[in-house]
């Protein structure tokens, strides 16, 4: 799980990423929220765990997006900084190149936007660990049977969905959690957490055909504590809330 830090001056928008955007699908964790530039670099000061990528608002009091990642690429922090604004202008694009800004989201940032932007970033970072650290513990991983390990990765999902985690499905194959992720997608085409998701939804369409079952009663039965994350996921997914899904399968 990587560690991301939230930076706007306007609560309500870092309240609404932190509640209804399922990061720990897609393998972050939020380990803190600031409103602005100078508040995220004291963070990172003080931070008790590395802080691995910042979501951070571009126009803002005391320090502005551009002045914190300024700040971060000169201490020469090994965090990862993505815009997040409403502005559109080129200028902007050109400084955050300067200073290895990863992407630029605009505001209001949309569902499927976040879930590419973020699901390429760990991708990325999981492919350079393993290129800089690879895991010790797992010197002999290449010798083992890779079919039997996916398999039993994707038992451990489908048996599990509702509380599978990368960790936990590593350890069932005794493998760093980084290399099970990057074998899993090597294997399959897919990330951990994508599959993990078409499992869930997969699982919560059959759930739909039980008319017994209310929709944040199948929310949690899935693994989702927050039912308005669910029906985002299950839209993105399926292409239909899930009362519209429910419904047309009650007129077939």
């Amino acid at each position: 799980m990587y560690n991301l830090l939230l930076v706007d001056d306007e609560a309500d928008t870092r309240e609404a990423l932190s509640n209804y955007f399922p990061w720990h699908d897609v393998g972050f964790q939020i380990v803190g929220q600031a409103g602005n530039g100078k508040e995220a670099l004291e963070l990172l000061a003080r931070a008790e765990q590395p802080i691995d990528v910042i979501l951070t608002d571009i126009k803002m009091p005391v320090m502005s997006g551009i002045e914190l990642a300024e700040a971060v690429y000169e201490q020469k922090r090994p965090v990862q900084v993505i815009f997040l604004s409403s502005y559109r202008e080129f200028e902007y694009a050109q400084q955050a190149l300067t200073y290895r800004v990863k992407n630029y989201i605009l505001k209001p940032a949309k569902y499927q936007v976040l879930l590419d932007v973020f699901g390429k970033i760990r991708e990325e970072m999981q492919a350079a660990q393993e290129i800089s650290a690879p895991a010790r513990n797992n010197e002999d991983a290449h010798l083992q049977d890779e079919g039997g390990i996916i398999s039993k990765i994707k038992a451990y999902i489908r048996d599990g969905y509702k509380e599978a985690t990368l960790e936990d499905a590593a350890k069932q194959v005794h493998l760093n959690a980084n290399y099970a992720s990057y074998l899993f997608k090597k294997k399959t085409g897919q990330n951990f957490s994508e599959y993990l998701i078409q499992v869930k939804m997969e699982a919560a369409a059959k759930l739909m055909l039980n008319n017994h079952f209310k929709t944040y009663e199948i929310s949690e039965m899935v693994g989702y504590s927050n039912a308005k994350n669910f029906t985002r996921t299950f839209k993105s997914f399926h292409g239909k809330t899930p009362s519209e899904y429910r419904n047309g399968s009650c007129q077939q």
